[in-house]
């Protein structure tokens, strides 16, 4: 299939302080689509000017949610170039999340291909101060116009770029979680593992009670008996505990993190043993109290590496260590990012620099 790359006709004003810049709210002057229809495969990708799309009301996303997307980061280096971390890995959990999901997978390849020239092409919008970036969003979406629970047989495959501001702007701070016991993010069969919006529309609700009482995530235990560690908010999770690092095995509950992947490459070659177990909300409680429980840290495209300060579960709080950003958690969090950056070789070949 060939990528089009339409004139630009609608060029959009830079965002000129960087620092004011806010996930997600701003986005650059042009996009990818692509179209699929039941008899013709996919075809009509091109490169446009960023612009609105045009829905039938009837529209099969709107109705029952068969939509799925993906989230990666473009880095300036020091040298100027643009960098992508992982993105094959992110275009082949996008066509498994559209296997899960009963939509038309892509071709790897030409999408990753799209995304780069995608990128090339609105290079001036990759913000330069350190710890900003440019977010990356591939999206499909079912356009079928008929009420009627159906995998559709029209798609519509996009994405859009949206320069954002570095996530900590004081430093790496420690999060507070709360441990809801009473909703589930995902349950077994279900599709937790898939990048889909309904799983995040089902977090809202949790997400937003926790707010109101003053945390910054949540962390969802498992549907069955509402016990053991699944994943917190938007990211998957690490423990230090008895020095092994713990996170919860991939089962079909949790996504499958990239960066997840990448801390845990890291941790083995600093020669710590990982334990992928279920970890109960009792261990946790019982481990920070007694300091068995050293450290704890999200891992996610949006924060890389993210520490936890403290969990309250029902009515009792804990501390993690001394509430601080633990020396295994900045350790991680400086050697992914200074790989991502290009201030640290990449010995792993994550890196495609364009």
């Amino acid at each position: 299939m060939e990528l089009n790359v339409l004139p630009l006709t609608q060029p959009k004003p830079r965002p000129t302080d960087e620092t004011k810049l806010i996930f997600g709210r701003d986005f650059t002057d042009r996009m990818f689509v692509m179209e699929f229809d039941r008899d013709k495969g996919w075809h009509s990708a091109r490169i446009q000017s960023y612009q609105p799309f045009t829905l039938d009301p009837a529209a099969l996303v709107l109705h029952y949610a068969q939509e799925i997307f993906e989230g990666l980061k473009a880095f300036r280096r020091p040298d100027g170039r643009i960098a992508l971390f992982r993105p094959a890995d992110n275009m082949t959990r996008f066509n498994r999340s559209a296997r899960r999901m009963c939509m038309p997978e892509v071709d790897e390849n030409f999408l990753l291909h799209a995304i780069k020239e995608l990128v090339r092409l609105d290079a001036d919008w990759v913000p330069h101060s350190e710890g900003t970036s440019l977010y990356i969003r591939p999206t499909m979406i079912a356009t079928e116009p008929v009420l009627g629970v159906k995998p559709a047989d029209q798609y519509l495959c996009y994405v859009i770029l949206s320069p954002v501001a570095a996530y900590y702007k004081g430093g790496v701070a420690p999060v507070k979680i709360w441990i809801s016991d009473k909703y589930v993010r995902a349950a077994a069969g279900g599709t937790g593992e898939a990048k889909t919006g309904g799983n995040y529309a089902a977090s809202l609700y949790a997400s937003t009670e926790a707010a109101e009482r003053g945390f910054d995530q949540v962390l969802w235990l498992d549907a069955e008996q509402r016990r053991y560690v699944e994943e917190v908010g938007s990211m998957n999770i690490c423990f230090l505990y008895d020095g092994k690092v713990v996170t919860s095995p991939l089962k079909g509950t949790i996504l499958d993190g990239i960066t997840r992947r990448s801390v845990l490459t890291l941790i083995r070659e600093l020669g710590l043993e990982i334990e992928e177990r279920a970890l109960s909300v009792d261990e946790i409680i019982e481990g920070a109290a007694t300091g068995r429980l050293k450290e704890a840290f999200g891992t996610g495209t949006a924060a890389v590496v993210s520490p936890v300060g403290q969990f309250t579960y029902r009515d009792q709080t804990v501390t993690v260590g001394d509430g601080n950003t633990g020396e295994l958690t900045m350790k991680l969090y400086q050697t992914l990012t200074g790989i991502q950056y290009g201030k640290i070789a990449d010995r792993h070949n994550w890196v495609d620099v364009l």
